[in-house]
């Protein structure tokens, strides 16, 4: 289903019910891509890798590049965004990234549920969801790639804290029930994420707290004891310091 289309850009929504654990044949895209993972989870193994993709995280695709897909969780809902050569190359340069996966941010998030909710039809909401796409992916670096056992311990670390294990409420008990050491998990988690395993969480946590809001939630200091914050202050501030805007404000302008 088509969002929004310009002389520069096309932003659509894609939903997949495929369920299969293995790997489909290699499929190139025909124009440059970026899709961000809205729904489901699935893995996506391009050139640098095998990449574990999930709410919180997006890909780019060059034209012709070969990618497999296998989706062993079920179904995912994606947006993917079209992007011109010209305006590709003035955010990711004439070269390739060395990463096709990154992590995206609150901000990211934020525009991307105003656009595929329909509730700012403001062609500006499009406009600044690829602003904010292109700044992600120009901060794609070739920062060097972890290990295969950090790997193995990041994604372990991801998803204890995607599943809210007790463990993951801090460092050290999560590197402890992983048998590493804090610091190599530190480490190697910012390496192979892109930001530390704290704001990591806390993105997590403020993406949740984004869907109760758009859900209508009123409930702040409820929201706040659900989600594991010390209480309602410290959801408010990490609300803010991640979306620039208070629960109460996000609320409104997601209700549009």
């Amino acid at each position: 289903m088509s969002l929004a289309a310009s002389a520069d850009f096309t932003v659509d929504a894609v939903t997949c019910t495929d369920s299969h654990p293995r790997w489909s044949e290699a499929e190139a895209a025909p124009g440059h891509l970026i899709v961000l993972v809205r729904r489901g989870r699935f893995r996506r193994r391009a050139r640098d890798g095998v990449f574990e993709a999930e709410p919180g995280t997006a890909y780019v695709q060059e034209p012709g590049e070969p990618v497999e897909f296998a989706h062993p969780a079920g179904g995912d809902v994606c947006t993917a965004v079209w992007v011109r050569p010209g305006l590709w190359r003035s955010v990711v340069g004439e070269d390739r990234p060395a990463r096709t996966s990154f992590y995206v941010d609150a901000a990211v998030d934020l525009a991307h549920r105003r656009l595929v909710g329909r509730r700012d039809v403001e062609f500006g909401v499009a406009e600044g969801l690829v602003g904010l796409l292109g700044a992600a992916v120009g901060r794609l670096s070739p920062r060097p790639l972890p290990g295969a056992e950090d790997r193995a311990a990041v994604a372990a670390a991801r998803e204890a804290v995607l599943a809210d294990a007790p463990e993951s409420a801090g460092l050290v008990p999560l590197a402890e029930s992983l048998g590493v050491s804090p610091y190599r998990l530190s480490r190697a988690f910012s390496r192979e994420v892109g930001v530390s395993l704290t704001r990591f969480r806390n993105r997590v946590r403020v993406g949740r707290a984004v869907e109760r809001l758009e859900a209508g939630e009123h409930d702040l200091a409820g929201l706040a004891a659900d989600l594991g914050f010390a209480d309602q202050a410290h959801l408010t501030r990490t609300v803010r310091e991640h979306l620039g805007h208070t629960p109460a404000a996000l609320r409104r302008l997601l209700a549009g």
